[in-house]
């Protein structure tokens, strides 16, 4: 995780003067996931720390309506940093921002507002944090002689590998050294299963503030993989025959006493609350799949064969189910969900998990028996017998069941849903009237 720290305004003002920042970025998440961001002078620091900086909402698709588009960005001091590269008109300060209405008040369509509102519902419902444990996976591919990205990896390795087969060793080291610099406590960095594939796992942080390492840890990523004359994407799919990006969730849910999921006492040592959170994870998986797996591209990557998981199950023993629950317990006991991708907006993908989780332990969602064999050795007939669904295989199918889903719908807010799925419907509209090459090499000689 990146340490937070309480700054005060004049923390800020020091810190500015000691690593001679002549910029501000001002960040903030659209409705998809993207970093938004204003950059302002230095001359505007207090204006910023005033919270008196103004934009224009309605340029931001998703937002509000040009007649509603006077938005406020008020900075969350604790998340203020200085960018370790090097600029060349000074260093360029960070923080990420609440996107407030002209009355002071949340606005609703603020993924990360809306975050913090479910949050809340978790502190009613007794419990005092939620803990995440992201694992986002990414390529990165050589660039072109105009800096743009090509289609050819920049290595041959596979998953551990190490120079030279994992060429591009020197430029993960880098993206760690800097994640560090910026407060990341970084627990492990390797070259992942397909080539020019990569995974940097950072420490697991309450949930606002892993939503907010996820999109600094992309900045950082395609920044220093830049300096190697490398793109780094987080598209679930980019080249057809290998396997896919992912970013697994960790979860564990705490209250006073401790963590909830832990129960020294039982078979698997889970509590009550963790098998009635992973109920809800699991009733509710086909509707989460929609926000977890946003993007026409995710579902090429949740298919039989390439390690993503297809089938709505849980195990303690293999990685073939949705939800895995990982070797340790006490405080590291957890539950991870598998079945996401780094295109996912991360501050509504964390709302989901956890309303459904809340969903579970409300109202007591027993899941169904383990499953300790591997599933894609199962035909159907097995699976039925097992009560093992699959996961909706196309954006479409997983919109479908979004809106059958008002727990889900609900933990998102009418804004944030509207804006989303009307988005997403177009997407895949515009997506299923374009011929492929495959479809070219397939049927254009034989018919």
């Amino acid at each position: 995780m990146a340490t937070k720290h309480d700054y005060t305004k004049d923390d800020i003002k020091q810190m500015v003067k000691e690593d001679n920042v002549n910029f501000l970025r001002l960040m903030f998440t659209d409705l998809f996931g993207t970093v938004k961001n204003v950059e302002l002078p230095i001359s505007q620091l207090d204006e910023l720390l005033d919270n008196k900086i103004m934009f224009d909402g309605s340029s931001i698709e998703g937002f509000v309506r040009i007649e509603e588009s006077d938005m406020y960005l008020f900075p969350d001091l604790s998340t203020w940093m200085t960018f370790p590269w090097s600029e060349e008109h000074g260093k360029i300060a960070g923080v990420i921002c609440s996107v407030r209405k002209p009355n002071g008040e949340y606005f609703e369509g603020d993924p990360r507002n809306n975050l913090i509102r479910v949050l809340e519902d978790m502190n009613k419902a007794g419990f005092s944090s939620f803990n995440i444990g992201p694992e986002p996976e990414f390529f990165l591919f050589k660039m072109d002689e105009n800096g743009n990205p090509t289609t050819k990896l920049n290595d041959s390795g596979s998953y551990f590998d190490r120079a030279p087969m994992d060429q591009g060793e020197d430029c993960r080291r880098e993206i760690v050294l800097t994640l560090e610099k910026m407060g990341f406590d970084v627990e492990a960095a390797h070259h992942e299963v397909a080539p020019g594939q990569h995974e940097i796992d950072f420490k697991y942080a309450n949930a606002l503030e892993t939503a907010d390492n996820i999109q600094n840890f992309k900045i950082v990523v395609k920044t220093i993989a830049k300096k190697h004359g490398l793109y780094a994407t987080f598209m679930p799919k980019p080249l057809s025959g290998i396997n896919g990006s992912g970013m697994h969730m960790n979860m564990s849910l705490f209250h006073d006493k401790g963590n909830a999921f832990f129960d020294k006492d039982d078979k698997l040592e889970l509590s009550e609350d963790a098998y009635h959170f992973l109920g809800g994870l699991l009733k509710h998986a086909k509707a989460i799949t929609a926000i977890g797996d946003p993007t026409v591209n995710s579902y090429k990557r949740l298919v039989p064969g390439y390690e993503a998981p297809v089938y709505i199950a849980w195990s303690a023993s293999n990685r073939s189910p949705l939800v895995r629950i990982p070797a340790s317990r006490g405080l590291s006991t957890r539950l991870e969900l598998r079945s996401g991708d780094p295109t996912a907006n991360p501050y509504m993908f964390i709302a989901v998990l956890l309303e459904a989780g809340l969903d579970g332990l409300k109202n007591k969602i027993k899941p169904m028996a383990e499953t300790s064999r591997n599933i894609y050795k199962m035909d159907s007939e097995e699976r039925n017998e097992n009560d093992i669904e699959s996961l909706p295989e196309t954006l479409k199918d997983a919109l479908n069941e979004l809106a059958k889903d008002d727990v889900i719908k609900n933990a998102l807010g009418e804004r944030l849903i509207k804006g989303f799925t009307t988005a997403k419907h177009l997407e895949y509209d515009a997506y299923k009237i374009q011929v492929s090459e495959w479809e070219r090499k397939q049927y254009m000689e034989h018919y």
